[in-house]
C-alpha cells in the first residue's frame, strides 16, 4: 500500500459521517503512517481529521473492523483502477531520478513512441498519388504533401494547376500544428483508397512550414519553381519573399560550377565574403578559395582569422548579400543554379 493510495482512500471519507471513519483509519495506521498520509492531504482535510481524532475517546472493535474492511476494499478497488501510460511513467521517473532528468528521458520516450503518419507514402508513385489527391481540398493536399518525401511532393506539386500550386504552397508554408485526429482520418482514408498498390503506415503533430515548402521547391525544375513562387506571390507577397530568400542557402554555392563562382566573387564585397566564411565547412571554404588566385585566397583567409568572433546576425546578413548576388546573376541568365530535376548538362 502506498501513502498516496491511502491518502486517496481517506480523502473520500472526510465528510461526516465518513470523517469519523477516516479518523478511525488514521488511528489504526499508527503515528508514522498517519503522518505520511496526512502530508498528501489538503490542509482543510488535515484539520478536520485531526479534530475528529481528538474527539474520539473509545471505538468498539466491531466498528473498527467494519471501517478497516471498507478501507481495504477501497484500496483494492483503486489498485485495479491503476493503469500504465505516460502519466504513470512520468510519476515513476520523477520519483526515481528527479524532475529534470525525468523530463529529458520522457522526451526521448515520447519521440520514440510517436509513429510517423503517411509512412506508407514513402514509396508512393507521384503520378498515382496525384490521381488520388488531385481533386481533394487544397488543405488536404497540403497536409499529405507535408508528410511525403520532398521528391515525391515536388513531383505532385508540379503536376497541379497554377492556381492549385499557389494555394497548396501557401497552405504548406503557414501550416504549423494539425490535430492528430484529423491527420489520422485523412491518413486512414487515403490508405484505404490506395491499399491495392501501396503498403501500410501512421503519426506526428508538427508538419509543414516554410522549411517544408522550400525543401519541396528546391527539388523542382526551374520553371516549376518560378511558377510556384510567382503564384505564391499573388496569395502572400511577404511569404513569397521569405520563401525566395531561403530557397538557396549559402552552403549551396558548392553546387555552382567554377566559372559561376568566379563571376559571383567578382561582384561581392571582400569584407562581406570574409564574414560569410565564418563557421563554414571545409567544402564551402575550398569551393570559394579554389576559384581565387593564391594571393587573393591567402589574403581572404587572413582577414577571416583577423575578424575573430562575429555575431551570427552579421554572418547571416553577409551571406544573404552574396545569395542576392547569385540570384541576380541567375535571373540575368549569366549563371545557372542546378536543381534536383533540371535537365542534365554537358560541360
Amino acid at each position: 500500500m502506498t501513502t498516496e493510495a491511502a491518502a486517496a482512500a481517506v480523502a473520500n471519507a472526510t465528510t461526516a459521517p465518513g470523517l469519523r471513519r477516516a479518523a478511525i483509519v488514521m488511528i489504526q495506521l499508527g503515528k508514522d503512517w498517519a503522518t505520511s498520509v496526512l502530508s498528501h492531504l489538503p490542509e482543510s482535510d488535515v484539520e478536520a481529521i485531526t479534530a475528529e481524532i481528538a474527539r474520539l475517546e473509545s471505538v468498539s472493535s466491531a466498528e473498527t473492523e467494519s471501517v478497516l474492511h471498507d478501507f481495504r476494499t477501497q484500496l483494492a478497488a483503486r489498485a485495479h483502477q491503476y493503469q500504465g501510460g505516460m502519466t504513470f511513467a512520468q510519476h515513476l521517473l520523477e520519483h526515481s531520478m528527479g524532475r529534470d532528468r525525468a523530463a529529458e528521458m520522457l522526451e526521448r520516450i515520447s519521440a520514440a513512441a510517436i509513429e510517423h503518419p503517411f509512412k506508407f507514402l514513402q514509396r508512393a508513385d507521384p503520378a498515382q498519388l496525384r490521381t488520388f489527391i488531385g481533386d481533394e481540398h487544397p488543405q488536404v493536399i497540403a497536409l499529405v504533401l507535408a508528410h511525403t518525401p520532398p521528391e515525391t511532393a515536388s513531383a505532385v506539386l508540379a503536376s497541379l494547376s497554377s492556381a492549385q500550386q499557389a494555394d497548396v504552397a501557401h497552405r504548406i508554408a503557414v501550416m504549423d500544428r494539425t490535430s492528430p485526429s484529423i491527420i489520422r482520418i485523412v491518413e486512414t482514408t487515403l490508405k484505404r483508397q490506395m491499399s491495392s498498390m501501396l503498403q501500410p503506415a501512421t503519426e506526428t503533430a508538427r508538419v509543414g512550414g516554410v522549411d517544408s515548402l522550400v525543401h519541396i521547391i528546391n527539388r523542382s525544375d526551374r520553371s516549376t519553381e518560378r511558377q510556384i513562387v510567382e503564384g505564391l506571390h499573388g496569395v502572400s507577397p511577404e511569404l513569397a519573399n521569405e520563401v525566395r530568400s531561403r530557397m538557396f542557402l549559402f552552403e549551396d554555392i558548392v553546387q555552382l560550377d567554377d566559372r559561376s563562382v568566379q563571376q559571383v566573387l567578382r561582384l561581392v564585397d571582400a569584407n562581406d565574403l570574409a564574414i560569410a566564411l565564418k563557421g563554414v565547412t571545409d567544402v564551402v571554404r575550398d569551393k570559394i578559395t579554389n576559384n581565387m588566385s593564391e594571393r587573393a585566397s591567402t589574403n581572404l583567409m587572413e582577414e577571416v582569422d583577423l575578424l575573430g568572433a562575429v555575431r551570427l546576425r552579421d554572418v547571416e546578413e553577409a551571406r544573404q548579400k552574396i545569395i542576392g548576388t547569385i540570384r541576380q546573376l541567375e535571373e540575368q541568365g549569366q549563371i545557372i543554379v542546378r536543381r534536383g530535376n533540371d535537365d542534365e548538362f554537358v560541360d
